[in-house]
């Protein structure tokens, strides 16, 4: 196990690893035990219980934070003709076809979402392998492979806020919900609305719990463990 720091265990005493918090109880401590000199990102971890190998148990969407990501989205779009248009006049931060695919296979990534029209996938498919793993190829079901008129739409969603959540290898979920600088409103509207999409999506095939345990912590922080009944009632509400 890693030694941790004078701060992180200063923080750390303030969190009682016995207790589960309330939603509104752990974005508290999450920002109070944030140890980091910059703003720190508030981060959601759900234990679930699915079986990532098997395809139909599989979870990944999209949510539309409600009170924003709090950060800068740098955003790459492939497209040509009228879609390359639409997508840099709704504010793509770098937009293309050939050239990007050229250009990500020479080993640049400063983007931190990509997109692409139906078109484009034969040529954006040669990137699977890179993309794939950074959780930057475009997907039909992250919403993120779109028809031309609706560009604009998702590029101002992405501006406002839009983060996926997917199932990782080890049958967990970590999505970001905001910043330790945003109010607790703020991050629990995004909280909530995470967790309501992630409960929505559970597999019809999925028997007995589906979440086993949720989490919070800032960056570099301690987690703080989140009451799961309250949690389940408070989306479901």
């Amino acid at each position: 196990m890693a030694k941790r720091g004078k701060k992180y265990l200063e923080a750390a005493k303030l969190v009682d690893h016995d207790k589960a918090y309330t939603l509104a109880e752990a974005v508290e401590l999450a920002q109070k035990t944030s140890i980091a000199k910059f703003d720190a990102s508030i981060d959601l971890h759900l234990n679930m219980n699915l079986d990532p190998r098997k395809a139909e148990q599989q979870i990944r969407g999209i949510v539309l934070l409600p009170s924003g990501a709090g950060k800068t989205v740098r955003i790459l779009v492939f497209a040509e003709g009228e879609a390359a248009t639409i997508a840099q006049q709704s504010g793509a931060d770098y937009v293309g076809s050939d050239d990007l695919v050229a250009k990500i296979q020479g080993g640049w990534f400063e983007f931190d979402t990509a997109m692409a029209t139906p078109q484009m996938m034969s040529k954006v498919g040669r990137l699977g392998k890179v993309l794939g793993p950074r959780g930057l190829m475009p997907n039909p079901k992250t919403g993120t492979v779109l028809q031309p008129e609706d560009l604009a739409r998702a590029i101002t969603e992405a501006r406002q806020g839009r983060v996926e959540y997917r199932l990782d290898k080890t049958g967990n979920v970590h999505v970001s919900v905001g910043k330790k600088s945003f109010s607790q409103e703020q991050l629990l509207s995004n909280l909530t609305a995470v967790l309501d999409a992630i409960l929505r999506a559970k597999p019809s095939g999925v028997k007995g719990q589906y979440v086993k345990k949720i989490t919070l912590t800032s960056t570099m922080g301690p987690g703080v463990k989140i009451d799961l009944a309250q949690a389940l009632n408070i989306t479901a509400a």
